[in-house]
């Protein structure tokens, strides 16, 4: 079970690297850029967000691997919680998909100020799942 720990640690730190840096790259496309910059921002958008989506799976199964060897018995709210935020997650994760193809469809309406609050969720979801799997509150 060490080593499945060990690789969904690697695979959901790497994960969420692409949840830090996608939505960055958005701030910049949200700004005014010339087209040649734009159409090189959405390629790189393009294949992270592809390579994200990589690493994001082999992430969720090894988690729902730990999950179901060690079970989820009465007294574990937190991992009732840190299902939920996971959950939150992979919906985060979808949205930057569609974020993603309205950049490149040329159909974005957000600003950039936006676009940087946006950046802050994986943030903040992921000190609630260290908060709960370390601590355990409940």
């Amino acid at each position: 079970m060490l080593w499945i720990k060990t690789f969904h640690l690697l695979f959901v730190i790497s994960w969420f690297a692409g949840l830090f840096y996608l939505p960055r790259l958005y701030v910049n496309l949200a700004q005014a850029v010339p087209p040649e910059t734009y159409t090189h921002l959405v390629g790189m958008a393009r294949r992270l967000y592809r390579f994200m989506t990589i690493l994001a799976v082999p992430a969720i199964v090894l988690g729902l691997t730990l999950w179901l060897h060690y079970g989820l018995g009465r007294g574990q709210g937190w991992m009732h919680a840190k299902l939920a935020v996971v959950l939150l997650l992979v919906l985060y994760h979808f949205c930057c998909g569609r974020m993603l193809h309205s950049f490149a469809e040329h159909r974005n309406t957000r600003s950039a100020r936006f676009y940087r609050w946006f950046n802050e969720i994986p943030v903040i979801l992921l000190l609630i799942v260290l908060i709960l799997v370390v601590i355990r509150p409940f």
